[in-house]
């Protein structure tokens, strides 16, 4: 009987030794990965600390991952190790029990820890509270587009749209406008003060602002062709999973897509990461030319992968291609690109790039506008120029916490903006205070569309005289209420819950028989080695 007590006692010992290893490790982890992400990201919520800790991992850099595992992963394992060996050595000592017991006190704690850092950092009782309450702001201020009378030019103008990752205002020196001391974008600087970004008389660059909902690509290039914020129940980044992507709402490309407009998106990452290429596809019919495309298309050897897929200075090349190949059709025609060098953390150098800063993120951004700034001087000697327009926009602020470490926290963070060889003027002469919901009328006022009311969505055409609705109720306010539950936004969605868990399983098996298939192909290789 006794032997009987001592075996159970010991299991019982044995099974808290493992719960201690393996609390100690997620402890840790947790710690270290909301560490990791508040250093990483900046400005960072909630929405987007769950995205990043959920999100699968393909179509990701491969140097965020390598990042991850060497500053989180492998710091939480070598604390589990330390603890497995004191474990070990401690197996037979009188105070093994104690030791145990301490370390689940302190893996309990450290998690406490965790969580109280992270509901002050990330103001989690706000949004607590916001996820409790829904307003009816959106749902009262959206037009929908399907009830207003457009009516384009008998000659209609092409578009190119430009979404330019993680493009602020911020980066110009502040006599432009900005919040740096040494302008690292003066390409950029020049385009907007000779064109339109909304300033008015004023001599500094002006830009949108991102609401919630527009904080992360998917929801930038949704906020920006639908005017409407991307407010999900599932992963931000989770769109993919769907069979459709707010079907219900009319967006830019649907509207072009009517009108005889041959659409292509172009990116040098892959087109399915987070629904880009079904909102595309499924709003204005758009040709995808991607990564997988253009690697099909033998652009670059099959084994090519640099940062998110391949460098700006490529997607520049293949654009010229196709705006050649676009132009010489009677239809008109809207080439939306996406570009990737800038995107955190601290950008993908490229050989052109500069060393102009002791910043290897500033240096990309310099080359970023450099490379920018030669695109548009192309477009300018193309015979098509003189009826297309073309929009560049930041998609969203960047999520690189330290490169903004000194931007003072009353600088309102803007993305960049510029309407170039617009077919209107604006009416008011005055500085707008805009969102990057007001992209999407504004973009069709800009081709020359005449807009009765000069509203669509939530947005306001930048050229009219309406005021925004952050004109109407304040920036704070419109933000307030948007980071509320939306009824219309659910009933607008239709989005599939149990789709995008079965997807994310799917994903992660995926992930799974990938590595496996390449630890095997690393065992053979040395088996074949010796």
């Amino acid at each position: 009987m006794k032997r009987f007590h001592h075996r159970h006692r010991t299991a019982v010992l044995d099974m808290t030794t493992i719960a201690a290893v393996i609390l100690s490790f997620f402890s840790a982890l947790l710690l270290f990965s909301l560490r990791w992400l508040m250093n990483t990201w900046s400005e960072l919520t909630v929405d987007e600390v769950l995205y990043h800790l959920f999100a699968p991992l393909q179509g990701t850099s491969t140097a965020m991952v390598h990042e991850y595992i060497l500053k989180c992963a492998i710091p939480a394992a070598i604390i589990a190790i330390v603890i497995i060996a004191i474990f070990i050595v401690c197996r037979h000592k009188q105070n093994y029990r104690k030791l145990v017991t301490l370390a689940l006190l302190a893996a309990f704690f450290t998690t406490g820890f965790t969580v109280v850092d992270a509901w002050d950092d990330l103001d989690i009782g706000t949004y607590i509270k916001s996820q409790l309450e829904t307003s009816r702001f959106i749902d009262d201020h959206y037009v929908d587009p399907k009830n207003v009378t457009l009516c384009f030019p008998e000659k209609k103008r092409n578009l190119i749209y430009i979404f330019m990752e993680s493009t602020e205002v911020t980066f110009a020196d502040q006599a432009s406008g900005g919040a740096f001391p040494q302008n690292t974008i003066p390409e950029l600087t020049k385009i907007a003060e000779d064109h339109e970004d909304f300033s008015g008389a004023a001599s500094t660059l002006n830009g949108g602002y991102a609401m919630p909902g527009a904080t992360w690509t998917m929801g930038a290039m949704f906020a920006q062709t639908s005017g409407l914020p991307l407010k999900i129940s599932i992963d931000q980044n989770a769109m993919d999973s769907q069979k459709s992507f707010f079907p219900d709402i009319l967006t830019i490309g649907d509207i072009l897509e009517k009108q005889g407009y041959t659409q292509e998106l172009m990116l040098g990452s892959v087109g399915y990461f987070g629904g880009r290429k079904l909102y595309f596809q499924t709003h204005g019919s758009y040709a995808i030319k991607d990564f997988s495309y253009w690697k099909n298309q033998h652009k670059f050897p099959a084994n090519y992968w640099v940062n998110w897929g391949f460098e700006d200075r490529k997607l520049y090349e293949y654009a010229q291609e196709e705006l050649t190949r676009l132009s010489s059709s009677e239809q008109p025609f809207n080439l939306t690109m996406l570009t990737v060098d800038t995107h955190f953390p601290d950008g993908y150098v490229c050989p052109l790039c500069p060393t102009t800063f002791d910043e290897q993120y500033a240096n990309v951004y310099a080359c970023a506008s450099k490379q920018l700034s030669s695109f548009l001087d192309w477009c300018k000697q193309q015979d098509w120029y003189a009826d297309t327009t073309i929009v560049i926009s930041g998609d969203h602020p960047t999520m690189d916490h330290d490169f903004c470490d000194d931007v003072p926290e009353n600088y309102e963070r803007t993305v960049y903006t510029a309407y170039v060889n617009a077919a209107v003027q604006p009416v008011r002469a005055e500085r707008r205070d805009f969102t990057t919901f007001d992209d999407f009328p504004t973009t069709l006022a800009a081709l020359g569309v005449d807009i009765a009311g000069n509203r669509l969505g939530l947005g306001t055409n930048l050229f009219s005289d309406v005021p925004t609705l952050s004109e109407q109720f304040g920036r704070a306010k419109e933000k307030e209420e948007l980071e509320k539950k939306s009824a219309l936004m659910e009933q607008l969605g239709q989005i599939d819950e149990q789709a995008a868990i079965e997807s994310k399983e799917a994903k992660e098996l995926k992930e799974k028989q990938k590595k496996e298939k390449a630890a095997a192909e690393s065992r053979a290789a040395a088996e074949n080695h010796k």
